[in-house]
This record gives C-alpha cells, structure tokens and sequence, in this order.
C-alpha cells in the first residue's frame, strides 16, 4: 500500500476531517449543554459550560478556519469556478452559519461565568443565565440547518 499524497485529495481528506469535527463537535456540544441545562443541577452545568467554551476553543474554531480554507482550495484545485452558484451559496451559508456561531461563542463565555458565580455561591442559575440560554439555542437551529444545506451542496454541487 503506498500513501497518496496528492495534493486534492490530501487538502479534500483534511477538509472531510475537518467537516465531521465541526458538525460533531458542534451538535455533541449542543446535545450536552442542553441536556444538562434542563436537569437544573447548577454544579454540571457549571462543568458542562466550562467544557463546552474549551471544545469551541480547541476543535470548533480550528476545524471553522480549516474548512473555509481547505474548501477554497479544493474549489480552486478542482477547476470550479468560485463565483459558481454552488460556491456561492455553500459560501453564503457557511457565513451565515457563523454569523450565527460568533454570538453563540460569546452566550457561553457569558453563560460559564454565570454559572461559576451561581455554583461558588450555591445559588440557583440566574434569570440571565436562562435567558441566554434560550438565545443560545435558538441560534444554534439556524447554524445548524444552514451546515447542513452546505453538505448538500458540497457534495452534488448542483447548477444554481
């Protein structure tokens, strides 16, 4: 067995890799924070919140710049157009996606920190925490339907 290191399929294997972390880590954080939000057990939350803003640091915000980038690249490598009707609307939702994500970045900072506060002085979450977390959530279906509209097109490509 011999490694292929072409240079398309080396940037698509990455931009795969890539892909399945941000949509795994972004739905398993999701999943994670919500759940434990909804047992109202202020100390997990506290955890889960703190959890949930490092994973964003260290698999959501790479793999983020890495999918943009890779698939640039593979446009390019792969001869399509990037002014291409597929291009543009994978790319179009793509920053609509994380127009979404940037406040969510910010509603966990803000959200950990309120759930320090409340577990160090053993109080119930805050009215702002839930708040929040409301907001949270509800900006996380737009993202999370807008990537899986850029799947579609990233892989039938149709004629737009």
């Amino acid at each position: 067995m011999s490694l292929d290191l072409n240079p398309y399929l080396s940037i698509k294997y990455l931009h795969i890799l890539s892909a399945t972390v941000l949509f795994g880590t972004g739905i398993g954080i999701a999943f994670f924070k919500w759940i434990t939000d909804r047992t109202g057990d202020v100390r997990a939350i506290r955890i889960v919140n703190e959890k949930t803003v490092l994973a964003d640091l260290i698999f959501t915000t790479p793999a983020v710049i890495t999918q943009a980038l890779s698939g640039f690249a593979l446009a390019y490598l792969g001869g399509y157009p990037l002014f291409s009707g597929w291009i543009v609307c994978a790319t179009l939702l793509y920053l609509f996606a994380g127009a979404c994500w940037l406040p969510v970045l910010w509603l966990q900072i803000r959200m950990r920190d309120l759930a320090r506060v409340a577990d160090l002085g053993n109080l119930p979450l805050s009215a702002e925490y839930r708040k929040l977390a409301r907001i949270w959530f509800w900006l996380g279906i737009p993202a999370f339907c807008a990537l899986m509209l850029v799947y579609y097109l990233m892989v039938f490509k149709p004629a737009l």
